[in-house]
């Protein structure tokens, strides 16, 4: 089925706030998993990184990515939009900073250092349960 409101609607409810997930990249052959903190906002999921994480240079040889969390799982396109603080960044970043309030300033990001990145994951294929019903999607 294609992404629709109602879809939208369940991943909104569920994710569109902070939520860990995990997050599969393949460097060489070999996946690798991480929790991530994420929010999901219309489609696709955003992560506030560090480009010289590892996760960053896996996605950046290879963008195709895979998520997992809360009964859902999918795949997609992982992109990095830049410094957090990019003008393009602001809506979103505004979205991310009260999704993370409880910790984003605790030292634990810099938005200072220019390395601190925003993560999107353009979602393009998953599978949602929920309420004892199953949604193939499709998000292209």
């Amino acid at each position: 089925m294609k992404h629709n409101a109602q879809t939208d609607q369940i991943l909104s409810d569920r994710f569109g706030k902070d939520s860990l997930i995990a997050l599969a990249t393949v460097e060489d052959g070999i996946p690798h998993v991480r929790t991530v903190d994420a929010v999901y906002v219309g489609g696709a999921f955003y992560v506030v990184t560090y480009s010289l994480s590892g996760k960053m240079q896996q996605i950046a040889k290879n963008p195709t990515v895979a998520i997992c969390g809360e009964w859902f799982t999918a795949h997609g396109v992982g992109e990095n939009l830049g410094h957090v603080l990019l003008p393009e960044n602001k809506k979103i970043m505004d979205i991310l900073r009260a999704a993370f309030a409880s910790w984003y300033d605790n030292g634990h990001t810099n938005e200072a250092d220019p390395n601190t990145c925003l993560l999107k994951i353009s979602l393009t294929d998953g599978v949602l349960f929920s309420d004892g019903s199953r949604y193939e999607i499709d998000f292209t």
